[in-house]
């Protein structure tokens, strides 16, 4: 009782610099139950007989959770509070990534289902937060913020197979549910405090339009789904590309994705000194898009310097997730508009990613290689540089 009422106490202003810091950390727990998957699928794979297609759905299954819970959580928040509702949601995705290893193939199944629709809330409404709280430095706040996430998902690539080494795949997978319940516990204070936020607004009007009537809010979903449709590109089939048309060993492709992952850090931490423009994002988008294409083209006629792809298409993939996530909190008016537009950003953005790897897996398996691949991704990723060219202008929702 004592610990509960501390919390409530008035806050000083290092404490609430300390609390209003706790959106970082929940960063670090919105991808290792994503991450942690991967290295260890095949053996998930042969415990639970499941075929490689098989194996691949389970992997996208996350993100068509993503695309279906998005859309919703603005519901959540208005009735209970984006605090209350990111509090909640830490817990369910602590409880579902804990029980989903050990409940056998319908609870594996119905627990991933279950984990990615958890994190879809703080996807959504985390960079709404952070945009409220940080409204003086929005695009700074969300490359930290998306260096918490790069930083989480990389540990947990890194630690996956280790861990079902010493143990078992099991709890290479559970470990990651009480991350999360540590971090439920760090933003518990965010919950209790009777007093708002620091840097909050009083804006919640609703939307004079509803967003999916929006020009530019469809510009900003394009730009996030070709950004993401780009990211789960490398992330599932980099090392498989590499091994196929440069030759290299399964070992160096391991290395070469986690120096995917460290460079798109890098890229995250870097691109908001081009955002911060008042009146014009062009440049940013752009230079954040553009590594992209070229990583994409270099894959295609120079396979053999994939290490040098793999840093230039880390660079661009961090700093377009920070481009997206900075596009949605300038383009949203007020709090309750900018968590629609993160809604349907990521719920199209997120559709267009879960298709991504099948798509590239089929035209590859139809075409005997990766160059009709290649292409058709970096055709794409000249759209995105596109859209950030268009999105990038000084223009409101209207």
């Amino acid at each position: 009782m004592r610990v509960v009422a501390v919390l409530a106490e008035p806050m000083t202003r290092e404490r609430s610099s300390l609390i209003t810091a706790t959106a970082f950390v929940v960063a670090l727990s919105l991808r290792p139950a994503l991450t942690a998957v991967g290295p260890v699928l095949p053996r998930i794979g042969d415990a639970l007989h499941l075929g490689e297609a098989t194996q691949g759905l389970l992997g996208t299954l996350p993100l068509l959770a993503f695309a279906v819970a998005s859309p919703l959580v603005h519901l959540a928040s208005r009735r209970f509070g984006m605090e209350r509702a990111v509090f909640v949601s830490l817990l369910v995705l602590a409880a579902g990534s804990a029980i989903r290893p050990y409940a056998g193939p319908a609870g594996l199944w119905i627990g991933t289902a279950v984990v990615g629709a958890a994190i879809a809330v703080g996807n959504v409404l985390v960079p709404v937060i952070i945009k409220r709280d940080y409204s003086a430095h929005v695009s700074r706040a969300t490359g930290i913020y998306t260096a918490f996430i790069t930083g989480g998902a990389a540990i947990a690539s890194i630690l996956a197979v280790p861990l079902a080494d010493a143990v078992d795949w099991r709890l290479s997978l559970a470990v990651w549910g009480g991350l999360a319940l540590l971090v439920a516990i760090v933003w518990l204070p965010r919950t209790l405090s009777p007093e708002p936020m620091p840097a909050a607004t009083t804006d919640d009007e609703t939307p004079p339009v509803s967003v999916w009537r929006q020009p530019m809010a469809w510009l900003v979903t394009g730009f996030m789904g070709l950004q993401s449709t780009s990211f789960y590109l490398f992330v599932n089939w980099l090392p498989t590309i590499e091994s196929s048309t440069g030759g290299v060993s399964e070992r160096a492709t391991g290395v070469h994705l986690f120096v995917f992952q460290v460079f798109g850090l890098i890229g995250g931490l870097s691109i908001p000194f081009l955002l911060k423009h008042p009146t014009n994002q062009r440049a940013g988008l752009m230079t954040a898009s553009t590594p992209i294409l070229l990583a994409l083209i270099g894959l295609l006629v120079a396979p053999h310097l994939a290490i040098v792809w793999a840093v230039v298409g880390g660079l661009g993939q961090g700093a377009g997730l920070v481009a997206a996530l900075s596009l949605i909190s300038l383009r949203g008016r007020g709090h309750h508009e900018t968590t629609q537009l993160s809604g349907m950003a990521q719920a199209v953005g997120y559709s267009l990613a879960a298709a991504g790897p099948v798509v590239a897996g089929y035209l590859t398996q139809v075409t005997g290689g990766w160059r009709t691949t290649l292409t058709v991704f970096a055709t794409l990723a000249a759209v995105q540089v596109s859209l950030g060219f268009a999105v990038g202008r000084d223009t409101r929702p209207t």
